[in-house]
This record gives C-alpha cells, structure tokens and sequence, in this order.
C-alpha cells in the first residue's frame, strides 16, 4: 500500500516506523530542518520529501496521485485540513484521515473538508479513561469502528453470574462475541457448551452500548 504520511514529528515517524515494518511504501514530508534530519537518520534513504506541508507541488512530488491513504498528523489543525482537502478533492486520494490536535476543533474534521477519520488523541484518552474507570476490572485491549466496538478482556469472578455456566446460558447480546477463553493458560475458542470457571479469562469483542451488561455477568455479584 502507497501511503503519504504528512508530518514527521513523534505521531509521523512513529507511524512510519510501523507502516515500514508491514511492509508498506511510504513517504513522509515535512519542511522543518531539525525534523528533516532527524528523520534521515530514522528511515530508509527516499522516504523523506522536504518542502511546505500544504503545498500542492510538494504532495505531488511525495507521490500523492498514487497514494491508496495520506495521513495529515502535523501539529497543527488548520494546516492538516488544508492537506486533507487538497488530497481528497484535488489528488482524490482514496483514503484520509487527519490527526486533531485540540479536541474543540473535531467538527471541522469532516468529509466536507476530505476527511474520512479523524483521530483526536486528546478525546479518545479521556473516553478511555472514563470507560475504565466505570467498568472495574474489564481491560479494553482495542477500539475498533471508530470506538463504536473494543475488543475486552475480563476475568471470571467466583461470585460472577457468569462462574459455573455454560456461554450460551448468559443471555450475552448480539452485539457480544465472544473470541477466546484462557483457561489455566490455555487458549481455548469458546462454544455455546463451555463452561466458565472462576480466573477464565475471557475476550470478546461488544458493542458500546453492551459493555457494562456484559461486565456484569463476569463481575462480582452486587449484594
């Protein structure tokens, strides 16, 4: 996959890094000296573009008219809504997403202004936050469709509903599927006939909405 990584600060190179090791062509532009050199020495020679980040010659120059995605993660927001126009509606770049940097500017991200996801560090924290402090001892191991599913993990309680009960007697919601059970740790794929014993630990991927019904089943029964 062609990618066009706009930025190449901690969130830009970082990326880069990734994307390299899945084996991905990239380029990454930026037009700050220090950044430039910095990154020179991080990534492979010809990934690197140097020259104005919105500017329609240097995208062009950074192989933007064959790019699949182009990530705007600059410092910036204004500069990262002129790149995401410029890439969908001038280079119709298939896929953008755009990084934002202070949460109040979040309605301006969208796909008006080229944007197909918008990633707010800042608001997914403190969503994060908020979600583990009200669901006790569940892990959220992954956000998936834009938060609208994570993937969790959460053990047993002996004094669970869930303790001694075959899965398919929970009455889990559509909305929650199950993936694995460890089990002494051992990997097990869960079926309607497993029974859950206490210290299981069990994965599963759930809705938003079903997040706490599904901690309830699993956690301490309230006396």
């Amino acid at each position: 996959m062609n990618v066009i990584i706009v930025g190449g600060g901690k969130v830009g190179s970082h990326l880069a890094s990734i994307l390299l090791r899945g084996g991905h062509s990239i380029r990454v532009v930026d037009d700050r000296h220090d950044v430039i050199e910095r990154l020179k020495q991080e990534l492979p020679k010809g990934v690197v573009v140097r020259g104005e980040m919105s500017s329609p010659a240097v995208l062009e120059e950074a192989g933007v008219a064959n790019a699949n995605v182009l990530a705007a993660v600059t410092d910036q927001d204004d500069t990262n809504l002129v790149i995401t126009t410029l890439a969908k509606f001038e280079f119709h770049v298939p896929r953008v997403i755009s990084r934002v940097n202070d949460p109040k500017n979040g309605w301006l991200f969208t796909t008006e202004m080229g944007v197909d996801v918008a990633i707010s560090q800042a608001d997914m924290m403190a969503r994060l936050i908020v979600e583990e402090m009200s669901l006790g001892d569940m892990v959220t191991l992954m956000k998936l469709r834009k938060g609208l599913f994570s993937l969790v993990e959460e053990k047993v309680h002996p004094e669970s509903e869930a303790n001694g009960r075959a899965v398919r007697d929970l009455n889990l919601p559509a909305e929650c599927v199950l993936v694995a059970v460890i089990h002494k740790g051992e990997l097990m794929l869960p079926h309607g006939s497993t029974i859950l014993e206490p210290a299981d630990e069990v994965l599963a991927v759930i809705h938003q909405s079903k997040l706490e019904l599904f901690a309830s089943k699993l956690a301490k029964k309230k006396s």
